[in-house]
């Protein structure tokens, strides 16, 4: 027999501990106090105590009414969370968990500070490449450069002439190549851009190297087929690196279709600890199978039942879809990704089995466009031919929206979901792009919530770092890490602690369907906690983003534990 004891925080103190078997512990049948206990119940917004019975909640309340109290057996577990802090399971309702794996295994961009910084990391990068092998790294952003401009193929020459290099703008929109990369993918001053994409050229007609959206795809083939061994190692990673920031949950767009299995067997040998939700790029017909709520999962965690799309591209790379032209470059309106008709084939399809549609859409005129196409498919499709009545299509990041448009997601019943982190770190330029007023409907959480939407709040990592406690600030303070903020950026847009609760818990949990299992900490529902060393709900700047996560719970089972 071993002596084992329960001990869901390095600073907890467990006041029942005995002699048993490990194997025979349910570490479950606990209860939890000692620390303030945020719900995201807004009928039952705090709590003292919570207990738990095979990994379900079975208590929220006072620690006099709790099961630790009146349970006097020999066998009673009890945490104390020794003021330290109790969340619903945190939700990242938009990221990219391959993406995020991948971040950490690839060449990693995130934080370049110049061209000469990008040329630094790209020059170590190919010391260690076997010769010839295509150089591959995402991250970069140049929004914030003192050169203030893209980064072009003669930057990427300057270091090597003899590896193909695809340096991937940290919005996921833009490609910058070398000479190399163009050479091999027989991309020329003659090569016309495709529907959905663009070649920037310099003034004498050459590509510059940078392709934004759907011209990416003339030079995708040198990068390769990630190896099995390599897409599972990202997805392993990028699964325990957001236990580790406190998250129990990611809605994952964008996923291949090939990989729901991996991820249902990964979650069944515990090497994803964490809940995915899926949301199926449209490759083929796997891509949308009738999935009905209810329908027998292959692994408890894995849930896969939505569709991606896109309708535009970024404000950071100019292809996010304007009314009106871009303030910073008159000619530019960016671009539409997919074309009305295509769109509603597949609206009308989904509505009929069952799938949910999450359509990115950042620029007010792809916000628009999307409403409308939503609008007109629930139009063709009553719900009596429907497989769901309640579809919960969504528009992802919602990002730049007309003010007339604000009110339609309410009335159409659409889910806006938002990355607060977009808003500090775009708003930086976005002026620029769009000018001011244009801003008035631009990351617009407060018109949003204050005309009846729910948001569901996500980071779009690796887009972003990924990390709730700036999610959280961004959305509580409209500042940016550093404090700033002024006018343009609309302060009066941020949203309260208890709304930012509920944007990466109750709102997530609905917009997947899984309202009644996950969200709020209830009777009945799964025993998903997020441990904070810190109180957010009541810190103020940066002590929000000085919290460390203490435990993640997952099920009633530890994911991570510091």
């Amino acid at each position: 027999m071993k002596k084992y004891c329960v001990s869901f925080l390095a600073l907890s103190t467990l006041i029942a501990c005995q002699n048993t078997d490990i194997k025979t512990v349910d570490i479950a049948d606990v209860c939890i106090s000692g620390g303030t206990i945020y719900t995201a119940n807004d009928s039952q917004p705090t709590a003292e105590a919570v207990a738990v019975k095979s990994g379900k909640i079975s208590f929220v309340g006072k620690i006099s009414d709790a099961w630790c109290e009146k349970n006097t057996s020999s066998n009673r577990k009890v945490i104390n969370l020794a003021g330290d802090t109790l969340y619903p399971g945190l939700t990242d309702s938009h990221g990219h968990l391959l993406g995020i794996g991948l971040r950490e295994i690839t060449l990693n961009l995130e934080g370049t500070t110049s061209v000469k910084d990008l040329q630094d990391k790209l020059k170590v990068a190919v010391s260690t490449a076997d010769k010839g092998e295509t150089i591959f790294g995402r991250g970069w952003i140049e929004t914030h450069w003192p050169e203030k401009r893209f980064p072009n193929r003669q930057d990427l020459d300057a270091i090597t002439t003899d590896h193909p290099v695809i340096l991937e703008r940290s919005d996921g929109h833009a490609y910058v190549v070398n000479s190399k990369a163009l050479l091999l993918s027989k991309v020329t001053k003659n090569t016309p851009s495709p529907f959905g994409g663009s070649i920037n050229k310099d003034v004498e007609g050459q590509p510059t190297g940078m392709l934004i959206d759907n011209a990416r795809n003339l030079v995708s083939s040198l990068i390769g087929n990630l190896s099995p061994e390599r897409r599972e190692e990202a997805y392993i990673k990028g699964a325990a690196l957001y236990a580790s920031r406190g998250w129990t949950n990611i809605h994952s767009m964008s996923v291949d279709p090939d990989d729901v299995s991996l991820l249902n067997r990964l979650a069944n040998e515990g090497k994803i600890k964490i809940r995915v939700y899926n949301s199926v790029d449209l490759l083929d017909e796997r891509s949308m199978p009738s999935m009905i709520s209810g329908e027998p999962q292959e692994n408890e965690l894995i849930t896969t039942r939505a569709i991606k799309l896109y309708s535009d591209g970024a404000l950071g790379s100019r292809g996010a879809a304007l009314l009106s032209p871009y303030s910073d470059d008159p000619t530019n309106q960016g671009l539409m990704l997919i074309k009305e008709v295509q769109a509603n084939s597949i609206l009308e399809a989904a509505l009929r089995n069952g799938t949910q549609v999450n359509i990115h859409a950042i620029g007010d005129k792809a916000n628009r466009m999307v409403l409308q196409w939503y609008k007109d498919a629930f139009k063709a499709v009553p719900v009596a031919e429907r497989s769901n009545p309640d579809p919960r299509w969504r528009i992802e990041h919602s990002q730049i929206v007309h003010l007339d448009d604000i009110p339609l997601f309410a009335e159409y019943g659409i889910i806006p979901s938002m990355q607060p982190s977009h808003a500090i770190g775009d708003l930086h330029f976005a002026v620029e792009r769009l000018g001011k007023d244009r801003l008035a409907g631009g990351y617009a959480w407060r018109k949003l919530i204050d005309s009846g939407s729910i948001i569901a709040g996500g980071t779009d990592a690796p887009v972003e770092v990924g990390d709730p406690r700036i999610e959280f600030y961004a959305a509580t303070q409209r500042k940016d890490l550093k404090g700033y903020s002024n006018d343009a950026w609309y302060p009066d847009q941020k949203v309260t602690p208890q709304e930012a609760l509920k944007m990466f818990t109750a709102w997530p949990a609905y917009a997947g369907f899984q309202e009644d299992k996950l969200g709020t900490i209830e009777v009945g529902k799964a025993a998903d906690f997020t441990i904070f060393d810190t109180d957010i709900m009541t810190a103020n700047g940066d002590d929000i983003l000085k919290a460390q996560t203490v435990m993640t719970i997952i099920n009633g089972e530890i994911a991570f534990k510091r």
